[in-house]
């Protein structure tokens, strides 16, 4: 029994799954952390650089400028030297993922910061769009 290409073809397609697009390829990660006191502290802020591909000083020296609070790094967590809510981090870890990790062409989180000379680049890998920016972290 041969089948023609058109026959062969419809039934590959009845055998593969459903195609899902319920979601964005790329989700920034949520803090997860407490209050203690006059204190914040976030246990998973290495975890949330990593996904986006950036050194976790230079997204904790971010946040600390937009929340105007001082933050070190102690072991895997971060602690912040005021109480803040977990909604105002989130705000403003989403905001440096648009800032410095997602293509401005292309939307996708593809990219690599690069510094040539004095000047900083973010270079999508996906399209090879190149935006220059002034660090102000």
């Amino acid at each position: 029994m041969s089948m023609n290409y058109e026959d062969m073809l419809k039934e590959a397609r009845e055998i593969l799954p459903e195609k899902k697009t319920d979601g964005e390829r790329f989700e920034v990660p949520k803090v997860r952390g407490q209050i203690e006191g006059n204190k914040t502290i976030i246990s998973n802020f290495n975890q949330i650089a990593e996904t986006l591909r950036r050194p976790p000083k230079h997204l904790l020296k971010y946040v600390q400028k937009e929340l105007a609070t001082p933050g070190i790094f102690r072991k895997q967590a971060v602690i912040f030297g005021s109480k803040l809510p977990a909604s105002k981090i989130n705000e403003k870890i989403v905001s440096y993922a648009d800032e410095f990790v997602i293509c401005k062409e292309c939307g996708k989180p593809d990219t690599k910061i690069t510094k040539e000379g004095d000047v900083y680049y973010l270079k999508c890998q996906a399209c090879g769009a190149r935006y220059s920016f002034y660090s102000k972290i």
